[in-house]
């Protein structure tokens, strides 16, 4: 077979995306220029690759096959890349990360200050839809470095913490549990709680930390999403137990309040994995390094201001009685302050 490198990455695009047009799309060339890469890879090997039904193109059995061959062959030549990448000593290239849901609200800032000290390094950012989605993407080669709270077992790869993570309750504003100070576990027993999805880091870590402690909690709603998570627990739906990397924005704002349980936060830790199989590019080494000497430092600076404690009669104020007027006068709200006076 005389097939070029540019054709196997045509036909890898086609095969994910299942579509001439969004192939092109993503590829930025026109559709009938992927169309004939297909025909020639296709002649080249002497198969049908895809089946068709309209517009849209399905692996054939021969085209499965041949995926993971093109995988293959692609993954060698960035490997080569890659060792003769380390002999120039150059900075510079394409770097990929992968990470799951969560790591998303903190390894964007890290990146932009990785990208000022090394900004001859193009990065792409991948956010995988669940742990599972993200070992494929290891697995197959499509990223470089993943960021990941428990390292894989199912994969050979090598896998350093670089940073502790935090994980605690939040409930909203007014929540009467903010009325205790430090809360047992046991006391959040007849509240609702909003939990992640089964096989999410999170959900993993808050049901270890529950059978540790022999607690059963309510549990109403799953749901895949921090964000909708944090909408659900604004609106006085329930409570939860998430990563205070995504609560930044909302602590600080007093949108969500830290229920300081007896425990928390239940630290775990951030990792950056990769293939022990796969060799680094240039770029790769670096964010590596740079994860593995900063990124605790900078997660820290993160974490401690919201980590302390809210005064509990700041977080659920005591109910107002209207003002009343000295026995034998009247009153009248003053145009200053709104509040009634006698006279």
């Amino acid at each position: 077979m005389n097939l070029t490198f540019r054709q196997l990455r045509v036909f890898l695009e086609v095969a994910r995306q299942g579509s001439v047009t969004r192939a092109a799309e993503a590829l930025h060339l026109t559709p009938p220029a992927v169309s004939m890469q297909i025909k020639e890879v296709e002649s080249q090997v002497g198969l049908q690759l895809f089946d068709r039904a309209g517009r849209r193109l399905t692996l054939s059995t021969a085209g499965e096959y041949f995926v993971v061959h093109a995988r293959r062959l692609l993954a060698a030549l960035r490997d080569a890349e890659n060792a003769m990448g380390r002999f120039k000593r150059l900075e510079q290239g394409r770097l990929t990360v992968g990470m799951v849901s969560t790591a998303k609200y903190f390894v964007p800032r890290l990146l932009a200050l990785f990208r000022h000290e090394h900004s001859g390094i193009d990065v792409r950012l991948v956010v995988a839809a669940n742990r599972e989605g993200l070992l494929a993407l290891l697995e197959t080669g499509d990223i470089d470095l993943a960021v990941m709270g428990r390292p894989p077992r199912e994969l050979a790869t090598r896998s350093e913490a670089f940073a502790a993570h935090p994980l605690v309750f939040v409930c909203p504003p007014g929540h009467e549990l903010l009325r205790i100070g430090h809360p047992p576990l046991m006391a959040l027993a007849r509240y609702p709680f909003i939990v992640r999805e089964q096989g999410s880091g999170t959900r993993h870590a808050m049901e270890r930390f529950f059978a540790d402690h022999h607690f059963e909690p309510h549990i109403t709603m799953e749901m895949g999403s921090n964000e909708t998570i944090k909408q659900a627990v604004m609106a006085g739906m329930g409570v939860s137990f998430l990563s205070l990397h995504t609560l930044g924005l909302e602590l600080k704002s007093g949108l969500l309040h830290l229920l300081d349980v007896e425990g928390t936060p239940v630290m775990r830790s951030w990792h950056v994995v990769h293939l022990q199989s796969k060799v680094l590019s240039p770029a790769a080494e670096a964010f590596r390094y740079f994860l593995l000497e900063r990124g605790e430092t900078l997660l820290v600076a993160h974490d401690t201001p919201l980590l302390r404690p809210v005064d509990p009669a700041v977080a659920v104020p005591a109910p107002t009685k209207p003002p009343t007027a000295p026995r034998g006068g009247t009153a009248r709200p003053t145009a200053a302050t709104g509040r009634r006076r006698a006279r």
